[in-house]
């Protein structure tokens, strides 16, 4: 694991780690104090992106695929409208 921190524009780099050939890296945004995961596929080129919680960021950074399927299935609950033609 590496700490060093590296500043790509607004978004600073908190932590970096290599683990089964995919980089997972832990960053910190200073424009809306988020803290962001990405997880990159040096083979393909591929990266997937999404934010955490602040409280869970370390937890996130360790297991980065426990938390994207979280982030996916809270992506994915229905959405309620109010139906305009209901009396």
């Amino acid at each position: 694991m590496s700490t060093t921190t590296v500043t790509r524009g607004s978004r600073h780099e908190l932590a970096t780690r290599v683990n089964g050939g995919v980089e997972i890296t832990l960053f910190w945004d200073r424009r809306d104090n988020s803290t962001s995961i990405d997880i990159r596929y040096p083979t393909t080129e591929e990266t997937i992106s999404f934010r955490v919680p602040h409280g869970r960021a370390l937890d996130a950074f360790h297991h980065p695929f426990a938390h994207l399927a979280h982030q996916i299935e809270d992506d994915l609950q229905p959405v309620e409208f109010d139906d305009p033609w209901s009396t």
